[in-house]
Parts: structure tokens; sequence; C-alpha cells
């Protein structure tokens, strides 16, 4: 890992998205999520579970206020210390009172952040004006000292930064800087920055190595990496050593965790005990110090969250033992952990990773958030180091699980994402009770939601990243963008048909001549086929890392063109993962495929790939809802379910030729309740 080799994603001013796939979804969002979603934060969405967001940060701004003027604060004798499940009807709220999660702040903090990305590729005069009001009442319920956390605000700031494994202040001030920079970053103005500023400079004043700060760090991780961005949008030191503090110390003996419980437990009079459970280290990913950290374990968004930021450390401070650590817990995801959706997250204990190989199908978690969070974990291990292999699974996060968390019209979403559904399971079965078979307009947890329309409006930061010299590649979606090279102004435009098409074409742009390399990544789905790129003649190729670096002088009106072989892959799992032994699943580029109940009829369980005619698997234009994509019809047999006891003697079932129709993953569930499944017998 040398440090020439470090890059970062381009400025989204930068880039323009022109892509007929992802420019639909990124309008999807801006035209009906995010409208919805401001909606739903101010509890306005009829049958949708309030979300109270709002309500908070206008009762702290009050509190605020009138702590301003001197009035005393008796916060209510009733409130406890923790999730106050809220009334059904939001006109019967107190307007006093904190309601919803401890980190319900972050709905609006992921929320402006989509915003922002919404508004370099569509400025909106008036979702601005409505941005610029809802960020003057947040900065209103900021306390003098610079705190920003509505639910202590409301309930009693004397316990602040008491319970930082459960009360989420620090996951609340990583989502609050997130979005502050990228509204500032869009559209110039600091007042939220200011304030998150503030915040982050409130919490370095009381927490770190120093004498009379306290050692804690996240119980829920994103402020490490939030903070490194904080630092690298202002140049001021204090955020990236505050980041550095969490990471230095999570792990650590005595664990921290413990020692602020016995400091409550002392204050209440009550008697302490740690427990015996060793996995209520790992959950939160504190077990090890993280350099020494080797499996991906515990809670999934947490620890995505976490690897991201240790390999942002990785990158700013060229640690190698970081960068060691953040590989071997790529590979313990990646070779182990890893759904063929890109999804992540076997168990719904803990919402967490479970032990190697174990990816349970119809009870898997996988949440939209967890593969959120390995998107951004593959992106920085791409600024670390560019290999195909991230962008790879990067790519297949986002065109699968990360989209089917929203359905087609944006209007409802997934929190589980399971590879097998069947409703009356997931309605009888405790073992499934977290599965939902339809998507729902609002959780009471809402943090998928506006994590998908943040992730959706900014792809173009996942699809490049650039060195002085260099520019890589790693989705190919339509998009315009500028890069300074080789002392020149470089436009250039990216034409793709992906993913129903392996066509792609770059066109450069340049007043004069320019030195540097264009670097674009093979990708893992042509199954080894090899690609067809044309090039101009005087440029040097060369293939590293499943990259075709191309390198020499580029002049105006220079193309290349890319053709990658896009098969049908039948593919299967390691013997290891037991509940897909005697399975296969199809993928066709970066599409995985699922069977339907509305295509297949009830009972997909008794379907069955031809092992025989495998060959003639093809790809069929379609549509959903008027949404146009690309399906498969393979043939395949249907076992004849019959009639009998319920233990019978064997013989070989009788079966008859059925031509099995796929539709791509992500658009499962918008055409009503039924079977789904990914994993198909053969």
């Amino acid at each position: 890992m040398e440090k020439t080799q470090f890059s970062r994603p381009l400025d989204l001013k930068a880039v323009r998205i022109t892509d007929a796939f992802w420019h639909a979804h990124q309008e999807t969002v801006r035209r009906e999520v995010i409208p919805y979603q401001w909606e739903a934060l101010n509890d306005r969405v009829a049958g949708a579970a309030p979300s109270y967001c709002m309500h908070n940060f206008r009762a702290a701004a009050k509190r605020v206020a009138e702590k301003r003027l001197g009035k005393a604060f008796v916060p209510a004798s009733d409130t406890p210390r923790g999730f106050q499940p809220p009334p059904e009807d939001p006109s019967q709220a107190e307007p006093d009172r904190f309601y919803g999660y401890v980190f319900q702040d972050t709905d609006f903090s992921k929320w402006i952040e989509a915003v922002a990305y919404s508004l370099l590729q569509h400025p909106d005069p008036d979702l601005e004006r409505t941005a610029d009001e809802a960020i003057d009442l947040v900065c209103a319920a900021q306390d003098e000292s610079g705190y920003l956390d509505t639910y202590y605000i409301l309930n009693g700031m004397d316990q602040a930064f008491t319970n930082l494994r459960d009360h989420h202040e620090l996951y609340c001030l990583g989502h609050l800087v997130e979005g502050a920079v990228a509204y500032c970053q869009a559209t110039g103005k600091d007042k939220l920055l200011q304030a998150a500023c503030r915040f982050a400079d409130y919490a370095a004043a009381r927490l770190g190595p120093e004498p009379g700060k306290r050692k804690g760090y996240p119980g829920h991780e994103i402020a490490e990496m939030a903070l490194f961005r904080l630092y690298e949008a202002t140049g001021k030191e204090t955020y990236r050593a505050l980041a550095q503090f969490f990471l230095d110390q999570r792990g650590t003996r005595p664990y921290y965790f413990d020692e602020e419980a016995s400091a409550r437990a002392a204050l209440e009079g009550k008697p302490f005990s740690p427990g015996r459970d060793p996995g209520r280290y790992a959950y939160h990913q504190a077990h090890l110090p993280v350099r020494e950290q080797a499996e991906a374990v515990g809670h999934a968004v947490r620890a995505g969250y976490l690897y991201s930021g240790m390999a942002d450390a990785a990158r700013l401070t060229g640690d190698e033992t970081l960068y060691a650590a953040c590989r071997r817990l790529w590979e313990s995801i990646a070779g182990e952990k890893l759904y063929i959706t890109g999804g992540v997250g076997g168990t719904h204990i803990g919402e967490a990773f479970s032990y190697p190989f174990d990816l349970p199908n119809d009870a898997a978690y996988s949440e939209t958030c967890a593969a959120i969070a390995l998107v951004f974990f593959a992106r920085r291990m791409l600024a670390l180091e560019p290999k195909a292999e991230y962008a790879d699974v990067m790519e297949q996060a986002l065109y699968n699980t990360v989209l089917a968390g929203m359905s087609l019209d944006g209007k409802s979403f997934f929190y589980v994402n399971p590879l097998e559904s069947v409703p009356s399971a997931c309605r009888g079965d405790k073992r499934l009770e977290h599965v939902d078979p339809v998507r729902r307009k609002w959780f009471g947890c809402a943090c998928c939601p506006p994590n998908i329309a943040r992730t959706v409006t900014s792809l173009a930061a996942y699809a490049y990243t650039e060195s002085p010299d260099t520019l890589w590649t790693h989705l190919y979606l339509g998009s315009e963008l500028a890069k300074r090279a080789g002392g020149a102004n470089l436009r250039l435009a990216m034409e793709s048909a992906l993913p129903w098409s392996g066509r792609a074409k770059m066109t450069v742009h340049t007043d004069a001549p320019a030195a540097c390399t264009l670097a674009f990544r093979i990708p893992g789905w042509c199954g080894g086929e090899p690609p067809a790129i044309a090039f101009p003649s005087g440029i040097q190729a060369e293939d590293r890392d499943g990259y075709r670096y191309l390198s020499g002088v580029w002049h105006d009106g220079d193309a290349v063109v890319l053709d990658f072989p896009m098969p049908v892959r039948v593919r299967t799992a390691d013997p290891r993962v037991r509940e897909d032994v005697g399975k296969a699943a199809l993928t066709r580029g970066p599409i995985t495929y699922c069977l339907e109940q509305t295509d297949n009829g009830p009972d997909l369980h008794l379907l069955r790939l031809d092992p025989a005619r495998l060959s003639e698997i093809r790809p069929v234009p379609a549509e959903i809802l008027g949404v146009p994509m690309t399906c498969l019809e393979a043939p395949g047999l249907r076992e004849e379910r019959g009639d009998g006891p319920l233990y019978r003697d064997y013989c070989p079932p009788e079966t008859r030729p059925a031509t099995l129709r796929f539709i791509p993953y992500y658009a499962w569930a918008n055409r009503g309740e039924g079977e789904m499944r990914v994993w198909v017998r053969i």
C-alpha cells in the first residue's frame, strides 16, 4: 500500500449523472422520496408510523429559547431514559416531550444529506427553501454549549455522554456532520456545518485521551468516518484526532461501556454486574482493539461504518496496521458472510453477522442499511487500493439489496431483505417475525428509507475516484464529468447501457492534449470471458488488479469503447452454505434474479432448473409497473405436489416441464404479496 496509489471521489459538482437506469432512480428519489420523507418527518403521512423527528426539534428549540430567558427546566418525572413509544396519533403528542428512539434526530440528518446531493444534480429553489427552513429549526434547537441532541436537551443534559453505548449521541453527531458537510458543499451555505462543528467541538472537549476527559467511544459507529470527513472539509486537526481516538480506544481494557454502566449504577445506588456474555463486546465490535480484529462480527451496520472509518484513517495516516485489519475484515465479509444479493447480516439476533457461511435465505436479516454500510466500506477500500474485487461487491450491493430496499414508485421500503419469502410463514413462524413480505410506508426506526435516498442521490461518489494523474471508473453509468490532468481541463462523457447490456463508451473532450491515465474496471460478472476494449493508437494498455489502465496523451474526441460479455451465470454456493446445497441462483451482469409467485404460481419450492438445458436460459425484455428491465426465462421442471399422508415411501417425484421466469431481485414485491426465492433447486 503506497501513498501514491491513494485516490478520492470526484467532487460531486464535477459530475452529472445522465444514465438511463440510475438517473430514473434518482428522479424517483427527487420527485417522490424526498418530499414523501419530509412529510413523514413531520408526521403527515396517513397510515405510516409517526416519526416525531421534527416535533422533537421544535420542542428542543422551545426549550433552548426558554433556557436563554432563564426559565428553569423541570423534566417530566415519568420520562424514561430510553425508547418512548409515541402516541399513534400525532395530535395527541405533548408539545414539550421527546418521542421516538434516542437516535430520531438522524432521520433529519440523512434527509438533508439526500437533499444536498439531489440539489447538485437538479437545482430546485422550493426544495432548497424548505431545507433552509428545516436547518433554521435544527440550529435553533442547539444548546448554547454546542450540544445538539434533542433527547437530552428535552430530558436533561445532566446525563449527556453518560451512556455512549446505548444512547447514540455520537451516532447523531456523525449523521449531522455527514448531512452538514454535504449541504455546504452543495449550496455553499454553512449554517448547519457551523452547528455540526460546534457539536463536534463539544464532544472533543469532553472525550479523548487527555486527563479529565471520558475515555469513551460510540456505541453505534459512524462518528469516526464522519469526523474524518469533517477534518478533510475544514482542515481542523481536532476532528481527525477525535476520530483517531475513537478507533484507538475501541476494544481496549478495561471495557469502557462497563465502566460507564458501573458509574450509572453507583449514582442510582444499585449494584453493577458486567454479565457473563462475551458477545456483548462483539456486538459493538469492541471485543478486540480494531487493529487486531480479523472477523466481521456483531451488528452489521455498525461494523460497516466502523470499518469505513478505519479505512479512512489508514488512507489519511498511512497506518499499515489499520490497512491490514481492513483487508482481513474485508476478506471475512466477501469470502464467508456475503449474500449473492450483496446483502450482509445473516441473523436477526442483534441484526448481526452470523458465523462463517451461515447465510439463511428466509431468515436473512440483510438490512438495507447494512448493504449501504458495505458500499461505504468498499468505496474506501478502493481509495486505498484500486482492486476490482471491491467495486464488484459495491456494485452487487447497489444494484440488488440497496435498490430492493425501496419500491419502484419510491413510496414504500424494506428494512429486511430476505432471499426467500413465503408470506404465510412470515406471519406464522416466530423465527421469521422480523421479515416483511411487503414493503412498509415508514418505520418507527426509520434508518433505512433516508439512507437509501442519500446513497442513490450521491451515486457519482462511488462511480469514480481520482488521483492527480489518474481517473478510475468503478461503475459504468452514463455521466458527464470534469477532471484536471496533464495541465489541461478534461471533459469526459460516459455512455452506458448497463445493467442490461455490457456496452459503454467514454469520450474525451479537451482544449489541449493531456497526459494522464484512464483506468476501467473489468467486472467480475464477465465470467472470465475477455472484454473487447478499443482505444486510440499511441495509448499504452496494462491490466492490473482487475482494471485496464490506458496511459498516454489524450486528444479531443478520443474515445474508449468497452464491450463486456454479459452471460447468464448459473451460480452455486460453497457447500458450507448449507441452505443452498443442491440449489442455484441466476445472475446476469450486476443483477441477481429471483422467482416470484406472480409469474410462476405458488409453491416455488417445487420448481427446479433443468440442468440439461441451462444453455437455453435467455434474457427477455419486460416491464414491471411500467419500468423497463430485462428478465430471464429458463427451462425448468415443476414437481407435482399430490395428495397423500404426511410421510410416505420414496418414489421418484413426478414432474412436468415449466418455463421459469426470473425477475431482477430489486423489483420483487411490487405487484402484490406472494412468494419469492433467489436460490432454486437444480
